[in-house]
């Protein structure tokens, strides 16, 4: 991917659709879209994932919560797209097992007999079949399980994915099949004609340059930020996204010392809570707090930290304690609010495609694992909204950039080169290329040097926080560590772009100050 091919196309003439926002939804919208044939141009004000759909819980999964509470449709419905993302995106996402540990004798028939019903939904994308386990198979499989008055667990399967790495590779793949991808463009108001959408107005953020852009059909898909894009098509538009906060903890490795991941049903206000495995770190969350506003850079609030930690400790063998908080995350789920709910943990999971009096369409609500399916249906309503010709969606069957057979002796097993999928040729021959590019950034981090110049030269990285946030995940992973290697990597992003050594101040001095948020509380 270029920015400056990608501006030149921008500036080339109308589209037939415009796709606003570049997280999950988005994204899986420019995807659809391009790859039914519709010329296709995406803008984010910010960085691809910057906000909701790089904070997840790393899964794509049926929702198990969900089953309990009734909602048959929406997991049939997300453990089909479960499969299918396995199929689709092999190098990103793959089966993970989780275990459901049992203290009381009657925890053992009823999960087992609940999550029997998931497998059988799941049909024939199931990913391994569920199964008791006594004791003994408990602790081998978890031998960091809280041990005291454990009778044994259920084991189960989902899966498991890098969401800011995939949102790249939805980047990607739609920019391989024709479309115009931006990020740090944004979206300043809306073109009408005739009473109808048909456009937008927009400013790069790295220039000032504005520009208007026409196509016969603009699609709202900018998750928490919805509502403001619908009031700049109708000033009254009463609010329909509640923001809904989430965090996560990221601790070393030893506190789950295994590759599977535990499932703790029920928590001090009724929530499910995840310990995982992922990326050689213990990944711990999460809380659901309702927020007044939308934020872009949410921050992690003390009560919601201490939260996770007591609960993680009920069923860890050594209680988490903020010293050991690698780096603490958080992000605001897009839950869309119906018949007047307040409490988030009952609005619905579900997405909601609206269309306004002019023609303004937009995708609000849904979650990772169903993003291909919430793009159908917002290209579905786009297609007729925008008059273009009816073509059928081919994203069921649609290998994602970088796709490569599990089986493939091509995919690396490495973490940090298994996220390139059939790129880790190309980008191995580039490590090669200088001794500096196979320098390791930081002795805590997995990532090489090179992989920054790569991130700028074909991943569409501008910033400093997109090379340690998103394009490699070494401020989730560990903040201190980020911190440290910020300087050494400010030097080659403005290296890179061609950029003085004031810009890479002012990049450093930028990031370190968001880092901050990340770094674990003072005991």
């Amino acid at each position: 991917m270029d920015r400056r091919e990608m501006l030149r196309s921008l500036a080339s003439g109308e589209f037939d659709l415009i796709a606003i926002g570049g997280g999950a939804s988005g994204l899986g919208v420019a995807v659809d879209a391009q790859t039914r044939g519709y010329r296709t141009l995406l803008l984010e004000q910010d960085d691809f994932a910057k906000g909701t759909s790089s904070r997840s819980t790393k899964l794509v999964h049926g929702g198990v919560r969900y089953l309990q509470q009734g909602n048959i449709g929406l997991v049939l419905e997300a453990l089909r797209e479960r499969g299918l993302l396995c199929l689709n995106a092999p190098h990103l996402v793959h089966p993970l097992a989780f275990l459901v540990p049992r203290y009381r004798w009657w925890e053992g028939p009823f999960y087992g007999v609940g999550l029997k019903v998931y497998d059988v939904l799941a049909q024939s994308l199931n990913l391994g079949p569920s199964r008791l386990l006594d004791y003994d198979e408990t602790v081998q499989r978890i031998p960091n399980l809280q041990k005291d008055q454990l009778l044994g667990g259920v084991v189960y399967h989902d899966a498991q994915f890098d969401d800011a790495r995939l949102a790249i590779c939805l980047a990607q793949t739609a920019a391989d099949h024709g479309a115009t991808v931006l990020n740090y463009v944004r979206v300043t108001g809306l073109v009408k004609e005739d009473g109808l959408v048909r456009g937008v107005r927009a400013r790069d953020v790295e220039t000032g340059d504005e520009v208007e852009v026409r196509a016969r059909v603009v699609v709202n898909a900018t998750g928490i930020f919805a509502d403001a894009i619908r009031r700049m098509d109708e000033a009254t538009a009463e609010s329909v996204v509640a923001p809904s906060q989430g965090v996560h903890l990221v601790l070393p490795s030893s506190f789950l010392a295994c590759d599977t991941a535990i499932m703790v049903p029920k928590t001090d206000d009724g929530r499910v809570l995840f310990v995982i495995p992922w990326h050689d770190r213990a990944l711990v969350g999460t809380t659901d707090v309702e927020m007044k506003a939308p934020e872009l850079e949410p921050r992690p609030r003390r009560d919601e930290i201490d939260f996770i930690l007591r609960n993680a400790a009920y069923y860890m063998e050594r209680d988490p304690r903020p010293h050991d908080i690698l780096s603490v995350f958080a992000g605001q789920r897009p839950l869309v609010r119906m018949g007047g709910t307040l409490e988030s943990k009952k609005i619905s999971r579900e997405h909601v495609v609206e269309i306004s009096r002019t023609g303004l369409v937009s995708l609000m609500g849904g979650k990772w694992t169903t993003y291909r399916k919430m793009a159908e249906d917002a290209v579905d309503d786009a297609v007729t909204v925008g008059g273009l010709s009816v073509r059928k969606c081919v994203t069921e069957d649609l290998r994602l950039h970088g796709w490569l057979a599990p089986s493939d002796p091509a995919l690396p097993t490495e973490g940090w080169m298994r996220m390139y999928g059939s790129d880790a040729a190309r980008v191995g021959a580039f490590l090669d290329s200088h001794p500096a590019h196979r320098e390791r950034l930081h002795p805590r981090l997995p990532y090489l040097c090179g992989q920054l110049r790569w991130a700028v030269r074909h991943e569409l990285a501008r910033s400093l926080e997109d090379l340690l946030s998103r394009r490699t995940r070494s401020l989730v992973l560990d903040a201190r560590a980020a911190i440290e290697a910020a300087p050494r990597a400010a030097a080659i992003l403005a290296e890179e772009l061609g950029r003085d050594a004031t810009f890479a101040k002012a990049q450093l001095d930028a990031f370190v100050e968001l880092a901050g948020a990340y770094l674990p509380p003072v005991e």
